[in-house]
């Protein structure tokens, strides 16, 4: 899949159906987004359903509202749903067209830094289910994605941050060049525009989508590779689905501080189990600290994220919970299957900083 800016979007509408364009955003996006598409998008008329935004709306619930807005305006299957928004838009969209009539076209435009760099693209889409994230969902790629960084400029600092943790994941499983050159970034204390400016300018942001798009261009479906992507996705996927049952705080669950959080842990197990340099965890542990709040849990509530990794799915049956850990900056390995009570001590290490 090519990743192309904006102006590409003329050439994907060319030869489509009058009435068979279909964008699918939130009320952010709406607001601060859509005007800017609108313009890219011309006399082309389209069918507009915005939904709440947030992890909240990511639900079967939802899916169904996309499904009858398609069928309400007879949407066949030469139409196009374009997904503008972050990564929950992008995956729900995706879902939901790749679900419809067994499949239509679709175009994701993400409009921030994680959905970017992360949700977008690779094919993935899905929703959560019983309190369990992306648990239900399809292997399907989207007609393109298209990336117009100046969205960036829109997003609050928390959202900003949010991308930037995957962004530190691509780093820290591709090389340490890589990793080197983010770690500087992170700590030469930036303005926010500066720091979004300093993603293009450092070119950053397209070395983090690239990251991303060789891995799951050789492996689509994760059965080997892939899955050095899910690296602090284990034990942050558990803190989300911990944090989405706690209903009173819902609207402050980020899925990139989770990863980020994640990361910390399984840091701290690569270190044990693999013998990955100390250095890498307290430079993680730093970026954490001075730029991302601490998790929303306790150690009270370890056995609990224990047990949410055991629905995990990449584990296999009747086996521990299965990590992606480092063996160093760049050296990825898949397939860790750890104890509980070195998940336990990871954890008490991310809760105790």
């Amino acid at each position: 899949m090519m990743l192309h800016n904006l102006t590409f979007l003329s050439t994907q509408l060319s030869d489509l159906q009058k009435g068979q364009l279909f964008i699918l955003t939130d009320t952010n996006s709406a607001k601060y987004c859509l005007p800017i598409l609108s313009q890219f998008i011309g006399k082309i008329p389209y069918h507009l359903l915005t939904i709440e935004p947030g992890e909240k709306s990511k639900n079967l619930e939802s899916v169904q509202v996309v499904w009858d807005f398609l069928l309400k305006y007879r949407a066949t299957r030469e139409a196009i749903l374009i997904n503008l928004g972050g990564g929950m838009i992008t995956d729900l969209g995706g879902f939901a067209a790749a679900t419809y009539m067994r499949g239509i076209r679709f175009i994701n435009i993400p409009t921030t830094l994680l959905a970017m760099v992360d949700a977008s693209s690779g094919g993935k889409t899905g929703i959560d289910y019983q309190g369990v994230k992306n648990i239900i969902g399809t292997f399907t790629a989207p007609l393109t994605t298209l990336i117009h960084p100046n969205f960036l400029f829109k997003l609050p600092t928390t959202e900003l941050f949010s991308g930037f943790a995957e962004m530190l994941k691509h780093a820290l499983i591709a090389s340490k060049e890589e990793w080197i050159k983010l770690l500087q970034l992170a700590l030469s204390e930036l303005s926010h525009q500066q720091f979004i400016e300093a993603l293009s300018s450092t070119n950053a942001l397209q070395t983090s989508i690239t990251i991303k798009e060789k891995v799951v261009t050789q492996d689509p479906n994760e059965i080997g590779l892939r899955k050095i992507l899910n690296f602090g996705h284990t034990i942050g996927h558990a803190i989300e689905s911990a944090l989405l049952e706690q209903q009173n705080t819902l609207q402050h669950i980020s899925h990139g501080y989770c990863v980020l959080w994640g990361m910390v842990a399984e840091v701290y197990l690569s270190v044990v189990k693999l013998d990955c340099p100390r250095e890498v965890l307290q430079q993680l542990t730093q970026i954490m600290l001075q730029y991302y709040s601490r998790p929303q849990c306790n150690c009270e509530q370890r056995k609990q994220l224990i047990q949410l990794m055991y629905l995990d799915k990449k584990n296999s049956a009747n086996q521990k919970p299965n990590f992606t850990l480092l063996r160093a900056v760049g050296e990825p390995k898949i397939n860790q299957y750890v104890s509980e009570e070195d998940i336990d001590e990871a954890l008490e290490y991310l809760f105790s900083l």
